[in-house]
């Protein structure tokens, strides 16, 4: 099993910055994608952002210029660099890993707990 938790999530005003994280613990494994979703009360989960082992990135585009996601594959960490925040950001993200376990050599689709971003105006 591999473990993710998600951190750098509060409440800033409008147009402010945060920082996501997320790091991936657990038995040995390879990470193949990491990305971000969100959702907020009442609506659908939706992707913010992915990476992919081989550096490809992909951007929901209410995101695009505004959000920039980057890994640390060593640390099996992935970020989130927030800026120029808007109140439709508000919700809930969840970090999301996508790989193999090493001892097992089984698919992994692994989700963080969730971390509150909240976004005032």
């Amino acid at each position: 099993q591999v473990q993710l938790v998600e951190s750098g999530g509060g409440l800033v005003q409008s147009g402010g910055s945060l920082r996501l994280s997320c790091a991936a613990s657990g038995s040995r494994f390879s990470i193949n994608a990491m990305g971000w979703y969100r959702q907020a009360p009442g609506k659908q989960r939706e992707s913010v952002a992915s990476i992919t082992s081989g550096g490809s990135t992909n951007y929901a585009d209410s995101v695009k210029g505004r959000f920039t996601i980057s890994r640390d594959n060593a640390k099996n960490t992935v970020y989130l660099q927030m800026s120029s925040l808007k109140p439709e950001d508000t919700a809930v993200y969840f970090c999301n890993a996508q790989g193999v376990a090493h001892m097992t050599s089984k698919l992994f689709d692994s989700w963080g707990q969730g971390t509150q971003v909240t976004v005032s105006s």
